[in-house]
C-alpha cells in the first residue's frame, strides 16, 4: 500500500512539475484577460480567456443537468427500489457499462444525432453530450454513497410518518450531503477535462459563446489544437492552457474540501 501511494504520489509530481515548468513562463495576465487574436491556430497574439469561459459554461452546464437527473435517479434505486435487488444491480451493471465507454464514443454519438436533425455545432449541443457522458459517473457515485446509509434510518424514518420524499431530500440528502458534493466534482472534472466528447458538438471559435446556439471554445481542444501548430506563441497558449485546467481543478477541489468539512458535523452518526 505504501508503495501504491508512493508512485502514484511520483506520476502526479512529474505530470504537475511538467506541466508547470512548461506552462509557467508563458502565464501572463494577457493570457487570461483576452482572446486570441489572428486565429487560435496562427494568431501570434491574444491569450485563451475564450476558452476559460467556454469550458466553464460547458462544465457548470453538464454538471448542474446531470446533478438534477442523476440526484433523482439515486435516491429511485435506493428508497423506492430498495426491496428490488435484482432491478436495482441490473441497472447498476448498465450504468457501469456506460461509465466504462470511451468519451469519443459519446461525441460520436451525439454528432449523427446532431447530422439527422440538422444542428450545428453549438455550446448548448456539448453540454447535452458532456451530460450523457457524466451522467453514469453522477448516478454511480451518488449510488454508492446513498448505499452507505443504514437501513435503520430508512426504517425509522417510515415509523415515525415521513413519506418517501421526505426520506429522500431531507434526511438522505443530509446524511450524504458531503459525498453528494464529491460526486459532484468528480463529475466537473471529467466534463471539464474532456476533449473527446465536444470534439465534434461543441466546435471552437475565437469568442466567447453569448447564446447557447453559438459554438464555443474548451480548454481541452485549445490544447489539443495548438499544441500542434507551427507557431511557437501559439503553442505557448496551449502550455499555459494546461496550467490554467490544472489549477481550476484544484480550486474546485480546495472548495469541495472546505464545505465537506463545514457540512461533516451535520452527520447522524451510528
Amino acid at each position: 500500500m505504501f508503495l501504491s501511494s508512493l508512485l502514484i504520489i511520483v506520476v502526479l509530481g512529474i505530470i504537475l512539475f511538467s506541466v508547470l515548468k512548461k506552462g509557467m513562463p508563458f502565464l501572463t495576465w494577457e493570457m487570461i484577460s483576452q482572446p486570441p487574436r489572428g486565429g487560435f491556430y496562427f494568431g501570434k497574439e491574444g491569450g485563451i480567456l475564450n476558452a476559460i469561459i467556454g469550458s466553464l459554461y460547458l462544465a457548470f452546464g453538464a454538471t448542474t443537468l446531470a446533478l438534477c437527473i442523476g440526484l433523482p435517479v439515486a435516491f429511485y434505486l435506493n428508497i423506492y427500489l430498495i426491496h428490488k435487488k435484482k432491478l436495482v444491480n441490473t441497472v447498476r451493471f448498465f450504468l457501469d457499462l456506460l461509465w466504462g465507454v470511451p468519451s469519443i464514443v459519446y461525441g460520436a454519438f451525439g454528432f449523427m444525432i446532431m447530422i439527422y436533425f440538422g444542428f450545428k455545432s453549438s455550446l448548448l449541443a456539448g453540454i447535452i453530450v458532456v451530460t450523457i457522458f457524466i451522467l453514469p459517473i453522477m448516478i454511480r457515485a451518488l449510488d454508492e454513497a446513498l448505499k452507505s446509509v443504514p437501513i435503520g434510518l430508512f426504517e425509522s424514518s417510515l415509523s415515525l410518518g415521513a413519506t418517501t420524499s421526505e426520506i429522500s431530500f431531507s434526511i438522505y440528502a443530509r446524511q450524504c450531503f458531503p459525498c453528494i458534493i464529491t460526486a459532484i466534482l468528480l463529475s466537473f472534472g471529467r466534463a471539464i477535462g474532456d476533449a473527446a466528447a465536444v470534439l465534434f458538438t461543441a466546435g471552437f471559435t475565437d469568442h466567447i459563446p453569448t447564446s447557447f446556439t453559438q459554438p464555443t471554445a474548451t480548454l481541452p481542444l485549445a490544447i489539443f489544437f495548438q499544441l500542434s501548430s507551427p507557431i511557437p506563441q501559439v503553442r505557448q497558449r496551449a502550455y499555459a492552457a494546461a496550467v490554467i485546467l490544472t489549477f481550476i481543478i484544484l480550486i474546485i477541489s480546495i472548495i469541495t474540501r472546505i464545505i465537506v468539512k463545514k457540512y461533516q458535523r451535520s452527520i447522524i452518526k451510528f
